[in-house]
Order: structure tokens, then C-alpha cells, then sequence
């Protein structure tokens, strides 16, 4: 009966164990701080992790240390006496020997199962219910032991200092590969569902990207241009529907200001003069390279939802908007993507795609499997007019022999090539990263 009694103390000290270990740390901070004296208790014992786990081992230690001797001293000599009645030839001695060693796998056995792996399964899934019912009797019982798990604490200090080791170092930070790993694990599991998966991750992505990676390029911006009438200006802001328009004199490099929607379908006179006087306001100019992170707290500091970017000729390279910051973490969240826009690269069959001359050439280089100088062009626009020299008509044809490459220009939009069909020669020059 002692036995089984110390192999269920043993039991309840690694089930402890296990249970606190695995507990919601956040969880329990808040029910302590909601009142809860069994979360307070805990919270107490958990602020020391080194002192805690040394109370669950001496229990443990203690537990299996009385049930061997308990075993050892009660059923060695019988089962030495049951071996001799049996005729074994062996010395008295030996027999003894043998015995304990014998006792000692079965209880090893048992304590194993009933009192180790058994009691931390159950540790494991009922977590939270079980160490708020032992915060208690593991309290008091730390309590006890303290003088001794003092002396253990402080010896076990002591030789970690010998061998170069701070025992009050702090525990090294959890990192951004660390918490990726957890978010891949939990969507494993099913805990973490795939948007949030993506959200989570879009976050450690957006300060590695910068504003000409986010940017609408300037090819591609809505202008308001002085020269044009205030009719114009209406048509364009009603059909093309943003919040704000740069407004431009001659060229897109020299930019008057940002008009602003709200105020302009706010005023009743929208001539242009109390138009630029009432709903432009100066450009929030920002360099290609700042990082996304940087730039979305310096535009929330200083308000403005609207910024330029500009190069390093200090030219207009394109605009940003809050919105496209937001949509770096949380996807697209407007109207758009009920209809969303075709892909820039369009696989039509094993050896013919549909790609728009926006499309980034390293992108058009992996789509394809081929090596093309995405040094020299960062679109595939860029590579078709530089071949070429001149900007080609809709329907022309040209060919990359270099690479294995037949293009057909399908749609050019003023100095702009919109699509065209790419062929790949077969024997082409694979791509390598």
C-alpha cells in the first residue's frame, strides 16, 4: 500500500509539473489580476521558474527515493527466500543482489507509466484545470521545502558560476524566426487559420520593403493637369474615383500640390482658382528607399494619408497612399477584389504567355525558366523598348534570338506597352537563381 502511495506522490509532483509548464502564462496573469487567489498563488510560484521546478523535483526525488528503499528493504529478502526454495544454486548473496535489481525494474516500470508519462499526458491536456487545483497544496508544499530548495538552489548556482555560466542571466528574447515558427505550427494544427497566418507574417515582411516596392508608379497615377479645363478635372475625379489627385504643371516632376476629393466636392464655386486655393495643399514628398515601417509611422505622425515619391533625381517616381500601407498587413480591403485584375504574367500554354509590360523582369524571368538582363530593366516594357529603340506599334512582332523569345506586341497605350504574347523557343537558356 505504501508503494502504490508513493507512486501516486510522484504522480501528482510530475502531473504539477507538466501542467503549470504548459498553463496560458497570459491567461492566468489576467485571472490573478482579476482576483483569482489560485492564479495569485501560482503567478507567485512561476515568477521564479528555477525555484519551482526545484520544489517539483525534491517531491519527485523524495517520492522515488523512499519507494526503493520501501521496496528493497520489504521484498528483496522474500523474493531472495522464494528463489532459494526454488532451488537456484547461487549464493545467498548473489541472490539478494539479483532480487533488488530485479525489484528495481518493476518498480521503475511502474512508477515510469502510473507515475510519470501517465500524469504529464494528463498534465498536458487539462492544463489550466490542474494547476489551479494544485496551486494550493503546491504552494504550501514550497513553502516546506524552501530551506532545503535554498540550499539545492544555491549549491546548483555556485556550480554553474564554476563553469562560466550566469544562473541570473537573463532568458535569451523570443525572436522573429521563433514566433514564425509557432505561427507555421499553429496553422499546422488548425489553430491559426490561413488569413491570419498571412496577416502574421505580412507584418515581419512590411519593414523589409520600401516605398518604391508599395508605390503606384507614375506611369500608372491619375494627374490633374493645369492645362486642362475645370470640366476635365470633374470627368476624371468623378470616373477614376481616388481620394487625392497630384496636380501637375507640364510635366509630372513639377508638381503643384495634392487635391484633396473631400474638400473639392465640398465647395460650391469649383472654379479653379478657389479650387486650388480651397482643396490643394502642398505634397508630402517621400525618397524611394524609405522603409514601409518608417514611412507609415511618419505619415501617421504628421496626418498625411497622401505622399510622393521621388527619386533619386528628385523626380516624381510614383505616389503612396496609407491604404497601400495598410494592405501590405491586411490584403486588399477594397471593392476591388470582388473583380480582381488579371496577373501581369498569364501562362496561355507549355510555351506561350500573356504578360503586361508593367511586369517585373525578374519575375518574367523565373515564369519563363530563362535568364533575361534584369540588370539593365526592371520591367518587361523596359526590355521590349529597349531592344527595340523605338515604340512599337500594336501587332508588331519582334524576336529575341538571344534568348528564345518571339514577343507580339498586342496593346500599346500612349508611350506605354500594355501586352504582349510571349513565345518560348524551346531550346532556350534555363533560368537560374
Amino acid at each position: 500500500m505504501l508503494q502504490v502511495i508513493l507512486i501516486l506522490v510522484n504522480a501528482i509532483f510530475a502531473s504539477a509539473e507538466i501542467a503549470v509548464i504548459s498553463m496560458n502564462d497570459n491567461r492566468m496573469a489576467k485571472m490573478a489580476l482579476e482576483g483569482d487567489k489560485r492564479a495569485i498563488k501560482l503567478t507567485k510560484l512561476t515568477l521564479q521558474p528555477s525555484y519551482f521546478l526545484s520544489v517539483i523535483q525534491v517531491g519527485i526525488t523524495l517520492a522515488g527515493f523512499f519507494g526503493s528503499a520501501f521496496a528493497a528493504d520489504n521484498f528483496a529478502s522474500r523474493l531472495t527466500n522464494l528463489l532459494l526454495r526454488m532451488g537456484v544454486n547461487l549464493p545467498a548473496s548473489t541472490l539478494n543482489t539479483l532480487s533488488v535489481v530485479i525489484i528495481t525494474l518493476i518498480l521503475s516500470y511502474f512508477t515510469l507509466v502510473f507515475g510519470e508519462l501517465v500524469p504529464k499526458r494528463v498534465g498536458m491536456k487539462n492544463a489550466e484545470k490542474l494547476a489551479l487545483l494544485m496551486s494550493g497544496m503546491l504552494f504550501s508544499i514550497s513553502k516546506f521545502f524552501s530551506p532545503l530548495v535554498w540550499l539545492l538552489t544555491a549549491s546548483t548556482n555556485g556550480v554553474l558560476r564554476l563553469i562560466g555560466i550566469d544562473p541570473n542571466s537573463e532568458d535569451e528574447e523570443v525572436t522573429e524566426e521563433d514566433i514564425r515558427m509557432m505561427v507555421d505550427v499553429g496553422s499546422e494544427k488548425g489553430s491559426i487559420n490561413a488569413n491570419e497566418k498571412e496577416m502574421i507574417q505580412n507584418v515581419f515582411e512590411f519593414d523589409n520593403k520600401t516605398a518604391e516596392e508599395v508605390m503606384t508608379h507614375r506611369t500608372e497615377v491619375d494627374i490633374l493637369w493645369l492645362d486642362e479645363t475645370d470640366e476635365e478635372w470633374a470627368q476624371k475625379i468623378t470616373k477614376s474615383r481616388h481620394t487625392r489627385y497630384p496636380v501637375c504643371d507640364g510635366s509630372a516632376d513639377n508638381i503643384i500640390g495634392v487635391a484633396n476629393v473631400k474638400d473639392y466636392f465640398r465647395l460650391a464655386d469649383k472654379s479653379r482658382e478657389n479650387v486650388m486655393d480651397k482643396a490643394v495643399k502642398a505634397a508630402y514628398y517621400v525618397p524611394e528607399t524609405v522603409r514601409t515601417d518608417v514611412l507609415f509611422q511618419n505619415m501617421k505622425k504628421t496626418r498625411n494619408h497622401f505622399a510622393v515619391v521621388f527619386d533619386e533625381y528628385g523626380g516624381m517616381s510614383g505616389v503612396i497612399t496609407m491604404n497601400d500601407l495598410l494592405e501590405q498587413i491586411v490584403g486588399n480591403f477594397d471593392d476591388d477584389y470582388l473583380n480582381p485584375e488579371p496577373p501581369s504574367i498569364e501562362k496561355l500554354d507549355n510555351d506561350t504567355w500573356k504578360i503586361k509590360g508593367s511586369a517585373y523582369l525578374e519575375d518574367v524571368s523565373k515564369q519563363l525558366g530563362i535568364r533575361l538582363p534584369d540588370e539593365d530593366f526592371d520591367t518587361f516594357g523596359g526590355l521590349v523598348f529597349g531592344v527595340l529603340g523605338i515604340i512599337p506599334e500594336d501587332g508588331s512582332t519582334m524576336e529575341l534570338d538571344e534568348y528564345g523569345l518571339k514577343i507580339k506586341v498586342t496593346e500599346i497605350k500612349g508611350r506605354r506597352l500594355e501586352t504582349a504574347i510571349v513565345y518560348k523557343s524551346p531550346d532556350s537558356t534555363d533560368y537560374e537563381d
